[in-house]
């Protein structure tokens, strides 16, 4: 007999994480440490572009810690620095 595996409904990442339902994981979870690759995921932008927004220094840099050589972002921390984003964001002419 084989292992069987299980499968998320969703659609899954390189990495196996369901991203679909990422969002609403790691926003419920305020503990949850997401990598560059999820904020990517999660933001729908170039993974180039998180590492951009790490190196930034002042309002429009993005907030995380680094682990040895590994970026980590707080789920929480990545909502609120969107929101300010929006907040700040100039109206559409």
């Amino acid at each position: 007999m084989g292992i069987q595996q299980h499968k998320p409904n969703g659609t899954a990442n390189a990495r196996g994480v369901d991203v679909d339902s990422l969002a609403s994981i790691a926003f419920s979870d305020l503990d949850s440490l997401l990598t560059i690759e999820d904020v990517a995921e999660l933001l729908k932008l170039p993974v180039s572009w998180v590492y951009e927004r790490t190196r930034r220094r002042g309002i429009g840099r993005i907030p995380g810690f680094r682990l040895g050589k590994y970026w980590r972002f707080r789920a929480t921390e990545i909502r609120a620095w969107l929101e300010q984003q929006r907040a700040g964001a100039k109206p559409n002419a």
